[in-house]
């Protein structure tokens, strides 16, 4: 294991005596459930982003980009699963401690920005269908991305300059953890919370408010499809503030309250369960934004039926296969005693008649 980089303060000492019993109990089944569902469920998120980018939809540039962020932090859950197993003692060097830590809180900021974008385009969409088309192009949506990404590229280079492995008090090497928590992190975590939860959350619900206001007062719309709406809206926001509002509201109290060890012992596992439910966020999204919409249940009816067909298919063709095995002399044994069975059928009934004629006979 390489030597870890000294901190800012220059002591890479952890005092606080933690007990991080939480991280070996709950921690490895959150991370190989969500392993498990995540990684197949946005592998087919990312396949209709891509058929939704050759039909030239603008919508599909933000679910790739928000697919590949969530398949960048699964990527990662099993180096977070061995550390959490080696009771939290980090096994690799520096510079993967930071690359999974940035991996593990960017795409929780990654995520929340392209929500927002979805969002915002599909308020445009249904509130302003005439208006903002510059906004609503292939070409706006790349550069929004690019401008996203960007942003959170910055923010981990901040976190880089700074050294993320430390040895707590059982000379463990902890990754991406401080208790008490640092004087450099205290604005991170205030801008984290205003630039990357509240300011994003109040344009999901002001977005998401105008779309029920017009799908509400529109008389076209079916009563079934205003319900569909309404639901995946609701959902939506529901599914943000279960996933990042918790662990940003924890975010808030450590930054303000925590300045000693009492403190951080009582917070640690609540802190750590509302982190674990930011990774919930990879299966909530393709759920939400892919398998949720109309076009999506009818590619699947269409895999459906091709699949169903390619059964049939291979169904006919063992049986015909099957035929054209059966040898010649058996078919041609087979014809001669169907054509003798009705001769010897016609016999059978005959000398039963003979029989019964005989027995009347003699009453």
């Amino acid at each position: 294991m390489e030597n870890f980089t000294e901190n800012a303060s220059g002591n890479n000492s952890i005092n606080c005596t933690i007990n991080h019993g939480i991280h070996q109990t709950l921690s490895p089944v959150i991370y190989i459930l969500v392993f498990v569902l995540g990684l197949p469920a946005n592998c087919l998120s990312l396949y209709y982003g891509y058929l939704q980018i050759k039909a030239k939809n603008e919508l599909g540039i933000y679910l790739c980009n928000l697919t590949v962020a969530d398949l960048f932090y699964i990527f990662s859950l099993p180096f977070w699963l061995q550390y959490v197993l080696q009771q939290d003692n980090w096994p690799y060097n520096e510079l993967l401690c930071k690359i999974c830590g940035i991996l593990l809180y960017e795409n929780i900021y990654i995520s929340v920005g392209f929500l927002c974008c979805i969002s915002i385009d599909r308020y445009l969409a249904v509130v302003h269908p005439f208006r903002f088309h510059q906004f609503r192009t292939m070409k706006a949506a790349a550069v929004v991305s690019v401008v996203i990404w960007s942003k959170e590229f910055l923010t981990s280079w901040f976190v880089f300059k700074h050294g993320e492995v430390s040895k707590d008090a059982e000379s463990h090497a902890v990754c991406f953890e401080h208790y008490p928590i640092k004087s450099w992190e205290h604005n991170l975590n205030f801008y984290r919370f205003f630039a990357g939860f509240f300011f994003p959350f109040f344009l999901l619900v002001f977005s998401y408010c105008g779309i029920l206001q017009v799908v509400h007062k529109s008389h076209g719309t079916q009563k079934k499809k205003k319900i569909q709406i309404k639901r995946l809206v609701s959902s939506t926001v529901a599914i943000f503030l279960a996933c990042f509002g918790p662990y940003h509201i924890l975010l808030v109290i450590r930054s303000v309250f925590e300045n000693n060890c009492t403190f951080a012992e009582k917070i640690f596992n609540i802190y750590h369960i509302s982190l674990l439910l930011t990774t919930f966020n990879c299966v909530a999204d393709p759920v939400l934004y892919c398998f949720s919409s109309e076009n999506t249940h009818q590619d699947f009816v269409k895999m459906r039926d091709s699949c169903s067909a390619c059964l049939k298919c291979l169904r006919t063709e063992t049986k015909e296969s099957y035929q054209l095995n059966i040898p010649e002399n058996f078919r041609k044994s087979s014809g001669a005693h169907a054509e003798q069975e009705p001769g010897l059928l016609n016999n059978v009934h005959a000398v039963k008649k003979m029989k019964e004629s005989s027995i009347t006979s003699t009453d």
